[in-house]
């Protein structure tokens, strides 16, 4: 009898520890995302925010590119334009054509929502001699001497901003316009 029950409990015990391995491999794993996690102080988030400023272009962006970026947002559907992120929440500023005008907004929800014009432009010249002279450092929020872009908000500066790398794309039909 013994000669029976001992090894239908050695079994057991083996079925046991190979089903609790089985479900410890396939259990639903706590979410991560795809980037390590930091734990860092607002001295140093500061630091990176200056160390990311400091690489920012401060090249104009041009009135040949200025006045191609108007011609492209001229010709796209009424509500459409440059819009850089399609995520949920905050996707940055975009450029919006709106009736007969192309504004400044941030844009909410994947273009799903904006935001109340930062700045609107009617006429070509004024829109082209203004973005003529923007760099990605203005349009970072970073240069107190743009006031249209400007911000004090370490979270809202440089944070999925217009630059000339996201117009060029918008320019070549490689973002949605």
């Amino acid at each position: 009898m013994l000669a029976t029950i001992i090894p239908l409990l050695a079994l057991a015990v083996i079925v046991t520890v190979l089903g609790s391995i089985l479900w410890s491999m396939r259990r639903p794993k706590p979410w991560q995302p795809p980037y390590p996690l930091v734990d860092a102080t607002p001295a140093e988030m500061e630091r990176r925010g200056r160390e990311l400023r400091d690489r920012l272009s401060h090249e104009p962006f041009g009135e040949a590119r200025a006045a191609a970026l108007w011609r492209k947002l001229a010709s796209v559907k009424d509500g459409n334009g440059l819009i850089l992120e399609f995520h949920r929440d905050f996707c940055g500023h975009g450029l919006i054509r709106k009736g007969g005008r192309i504004i400044l907004c941030d844009v909410f929800d994947g273009g799903g929502a904006t935001g109340d014009a930062i700045a609107s432009w009617e006429k070509e010249d004024e829109f082209v001699a203004f973005f003529a002279r923007q760099s990605d450092f203005s349009c970072s929020g970073w240069d107190e001497r743009e006031s249209v872009f400007h911000s004090g908000d370490s979270w809202y500066r440089n944070n999925q901003r217009l630059t000339r790398a996201a117009i060029d794309r918008f320019l070549a039909g490689r973002v949605q316009g």
